[in-house]
């Protein structure tokens, strides 16, 4: 598995990573959360990123990395979904020690600070302008004091992500959602961004919560009656380029985000060894072919924009297009 320098951290990282979120019990049992994790470090891809709101992820590796012989690279989140006040030092320190304690370390390699765009979420800044709060001086100690070697943001918009990159004060951002077959907003944002102020760039999600997992048939009936005419159609001929070339969708979107030069690494969610090694196979087939990318570019172009009515997690939706429930939803 070939390696790069994650920007300015001086981390090695595999262009092929774990993401943690499918290997607990959300999507994994135990010993097939176990295959899966120590398949992959064995395989090369040793950087794994987890959090504390990925439901039991935290407490899944901490049971599973012990075993782990080969070297490799954590990082894990500032940020849960209860009880928790970003604005107080306390539970920040709370926050953090209880990752340590679920992963049975001592110390991570990034620290991401989760959804730093999104105030209604988690409310991290006292100045939101300036980009500065408790949270930003306690990842700052936390590096003087070698418990974390990188300050990272983890979050799912663009230009508030980049806006906040453009302050200097960040090693690595986790973007998710915003480069992928269909979206592109990362491109003349956080891509922008990060390499002017030499960011390492984690991708996240490149299939998009299941968007790109599969072809799906409701795109052909009356079933997803809600989704944008144009992008009813861009699935259309997307799938036809999937038919044309032989390459199943879920390998296009993978090829398509870990080849890209702006990208350092893509999270997968691999929840099992043969997920690991299917993903492995798609980095080995190669970057897409200049005719595949420009039908794939030509087919974005048309909606550069996310349609105000999709949720952004489109997947879950085109997994049950009766479970719809209106804009703003998922």
């Amino acid at each position: 598995m070939d390696k790069v320098k994650l920007g300015r951290t001086g981390l090695d990282v595999p262009v092929l990573s774990l993401g943690g979120l499918f290997v607990s019990s959300i999507g994994a049992e135990l010993e097939q959360a176990r295959e899966a994790v120590t398949h992959a470090v064995a395989s090369g891809l040793d950087y794994i990123d987890t959090a504390p709101g990925y439901g039991n992820s935290e407490d899944v590796l901490g049971k599973i990395l012990p075993d782990v012989s080969e070297p490799y690279i954590i990082s894990t989140k500032l940020g849960k979904k209860e009880n928790f006040n970003p604005q107080s030092l306390d539970d920040l320190k709370a926050c953090f020690e209880g990752s340590l304690k679920r992963l049975g370390r001592d110390s991570v390699d990034i620290l991401f600070i989760h959804e730093p765009e999104r105030p209604g979420q988690y409310d991290w800044w006292s100045d939101q302008l300036n980009v500065e709060g408790p949270v930003l001086d306690y990842c700052q100690s936390l590096k003087e004091q070698g418990v974390i070697k990188a300050i990272g943001l983890g979050g799912t918009t663009a230009y508030e992500m980049a806006r906040m990159l453009d302050t200097g004060k960040f090693d690595v951002v986790l973007t998710a959602f915003q480069f992928n077959l269909f979206h592109r907003e990362a491109v003349d944002s956080v891509f922008v961004a990060a390499k002017k102020h030499d960011v390492g760039v984690v991708l996240g999600s490149p299939l998009h919560q299941g968007t790109f997992s599969a072809a799906y048939d409701c795109i052909n009936d009356d079933s997803t009656f809600w989704l944008n005419p144009i992008r009813k159609q861009q699935f259309k001929d997307l799938y036809a380029v999937s038919k044309d070339s032989g390459i199943s969708v879920p390998e296009m979107a993978m090829r398509f985000t870990m080849f890209n030069e702006n990208v350092h690494t893509t999270l997968t969610g691999s929840k099992s060894a043969e997920e690991v090694d299917l993903n492995i196979q798609s980095w080995k087939n190669g970057p897409l072919s200049e005719d595949i990318m420009t039908r794939i570019d030509e087919i974005a172009e048309r909606v550069p924009y996310r349609p105000s009515e999709e949720g952004i997690c489109l997947g879950w939706r085109l997994r049950a297009p009766e479970g719809y429930k209106g804009p703003g939803h998922a």
